[in-house]
């Protein structure tokens, strides 16, 4: 494949991996401020089918892809500052991400076994969801960063 072929697979993922994340978290967000118990089982399950379904595939291909795109640009070194620290970011956002997904599935769960029993969301589910929003936030401002990486191809604080 070309170049430009392969730059496009590229931003194609990251586009998919992102807003599958926002997104995801963005409604799981609202509707457990909602307290609304049925709803955060409903809402908790479809976040889990999401994430494996678009963000772990996408997850998945955007550094393979990011690793061909440097070989079809003559073989540009991992060492290069903006390669690098986009790596160093990526692998921040994908520590923060695993644990998340297996939160998420916690979440689902307890929040589905509260809704069958007509009961508010335990303790549990808060302890849970606290760390589901601080690991998100880690992740959210990489990818961020790393967006700003891939498109100026240097550091912000060179000169």
């Amino acid at each position: 494949m070309d170049y430009v072929t392969v730059k496009w697979l590229h931003i194609l993922s990251s586009t998919l991996l992102f807003g599958t994340g926002i997104g995801s978290a963005f409604y799981l967000l609202v509707v457990t401020l909602s307290q609304d118990v049925r709803a955060v089982a409903t809402v908790s399950r479809w976040v889990v089918v999401a994430d494996w379904t678009f963000t772990a595939t996408s997850a998945v291909f955007q550094p393979l892809s990011g690793l061909w795109l440097l070989h079809l640009m003559g073989g540009l070194p991992l060492a290069t500052p903006w390669v690098a620290a986009s790596l160093w970011l990526y692998a921040l956002a994908i520590a923060c991400w695993l644990p998340v997904v297996w939160i998420q599935v916690r979440l689902r769960d307890l929040s589905a076994r509260a809704a069958d029993a007509g009961e508010a969301l335990p303790p549990r589910f808060w302890f849970f969801f606290r760390w589901w929003v601080g690991l998100g936030f880690v992740a959210f401002f990489a990818f961020v960063a790393i967006f700003y990486l891939m498109v100026a191809k240097r550091l912000p604080f060179a000169v």
